[in-house]
């Protein structure tokens, strides 16, 4: 469904993502890691074509930039940035009409979600008097609306509440079922703990450790964050030459 292939982005002289290259299939749920400043939101930005970068990104077998492929991405930013003076409401019916989805079957999933992330009683609320979390969850619904093939989901926990925390990480379940492929960028680990199939970890713009959750069954059954440590460990100390080809280190390190 995704496949990154030596995505390469550049600000002057400087890489925010180097050779950056993974994939992910129907159904599964892949973790972007990596410390503030690692790449994951320029790496998330360069899928959705928001940016130009070097490499081949596709979507369900369609170039990223086409809009056959964004047709079928849902996308979550780490800030929200609704409408300030449209309601609650009036987003979802815009995405409806914008993505010319059903308007009986889509407004009844609209209400569906809307219960579930406690937003029913704010229907009629201007986006701009709602707190931050509020918004998270306006563009959450947004994003799953037209029920993407692919969705991206940048730092999605944050400004959320418990149980609204609790809703999104059963939600992710739900479409990883129905066949949805799903990444999730984030440097709070415990946030994807027990829902990752695989693991891409970031450091200095570069993929240093991909993993498969089936690779570690009967091997380490710890927790993410102890594989997320042990891949980075020695780059944390330093122990990284960014002029040096580390391709095939990420088949090494964390095993």
């Amino acid at each position: 469904m995704l496949v990154v292939s030596k995505l390469t982005k550049k600000y002057g002289k400087m890489y925010a993502n180097r050779e950056v290259s993974f994939s992910l299939e129907k159904g599964e749920i892949g973790v972007l890691l990596g410390p503030n400043g690692a790449g994951k939101s320029t790496a998330i930005k360069c899928i959705l074509g928001l940016l130009r970068f070097e490499g081949e990104i596709t979507i369900g077998g369609f170039s990223n930039k086409t809009s056959d492929a964004k047709r079928i991405i849902g996308y979550v930013p780490e800030m929200p940035a609704p409408y300030e003076l449209l309601t609650v409401g009036e987003h979802f019916e815009f995405i409806i009409r914008a993505y010319k989805l059903d308007y009986e079957s889509s407004m009844e999933y609209a209400e569906e979600l809307m219960q579930r992330f406690q937003l029913t009683e704010k229907r009629d609320s201007l986006a701009k008097n709602l707190s931050k979390g509020m918004q998270q969850k306006i563009s959450i619904i947004c994003a799953l609306l037209p029920r993407p093939q692919m969705l991206l989901l940048d730092e999605p926990l944050v400004g959320l509440d418990p149980y609204a925390i609790k809703q999104i990480k059963a939600l992710i379940l739900e479409l990883k079922e129905q066949g949805t492929a799903i990444l999730v960028s984030t440097h709070m680990i415990d946030s994807v703990e027990g829902i990752w199939d695989k693991a891409f970890i970031l450091m200095k713009g570069r993929i240093v450790a991909s993993h498969a959750k089936e690779d570690f069954r009967g091997v380490w059954q710890e927790s993410l964050e102890r594989i997320f440590f042990a891949a980075t460990e020695s780059i944390a100390n330093g122990d990284w030459d960014d002029d040096e080809d580390h391709t095939g280190d990420s088949d090494k390190r964390g095993t």
